[in-house]
C-alpha cells in the first residue's frame, strides 16, 4: 500500500526549513510529521536539484512533477527472472543468503 503524500503547502515547508538548517528532527516535530518523510522529501528534492529558496514561479504541479516523477518503463524482457531451481539449490549451500544471492543478481542485472 503506496503511503499516502502529504499537501505541496507541507513539502514546501519542510523544504524551507531544511534550507534554514533546522535538522530533520525539529523539522518533524514542528509540522508533525514522522522523520523519514522529512529525510524522503529532503532526499527528493536533492535528486531534483531543487533546494532553497525554491526556483521563482514554480507551481505546486510542477514541484510535485520533480519530486514524484513517474517511474521509467521497464519490459518484462529488459528484467530477466532468476532461474528458481537454481536459486534454491544455492540456498542450501551454508553461508549463502538471499541478500548475497540478490547482490550478484544485481551485479550481473544492473535494472534487477
Amino acid at each position: 500500500m503506496p503511503r499516502e503524500r502529504l499537501p505541496m503547502r507541507k513539502i514546501r515547508d519542510v523544504l524551507r526549513l531544511h534550507g534554514g538548517e533546522l535538522s530533520k528532527r525539529q523539522i518533524a516535530q514542528s509540522l508533525n510529521i514522522g522523520r523519514t518523510a522529512v529525510r524522503d522529501y529532503v532526499d527528493r528534492a536533492s535528486r531534483a536539484g531543487l533546494g532553497w529558496p525554491l526556483p521563482e514561479g514554480l507551481s505546486d504541479e510542477d514541484l510535485e512533477r520533480l519530486l514524484f516523477p513517474p517511474p521509467r518503463a521497464v519490459s518484462a524482457a529488459g528484467r530477466p527472472a532468476p532461474e528458481w531451481p537454481v536459486l534454491h539449490r544455492e540456498l542450501r549451500k551454508p553461508g549463502v543468503t538471499l541478500s548475497l544471492l540478490w547482490e550478484e543478481y544485481r551485479a550481473v542485472h544492473g535494472e534487477g
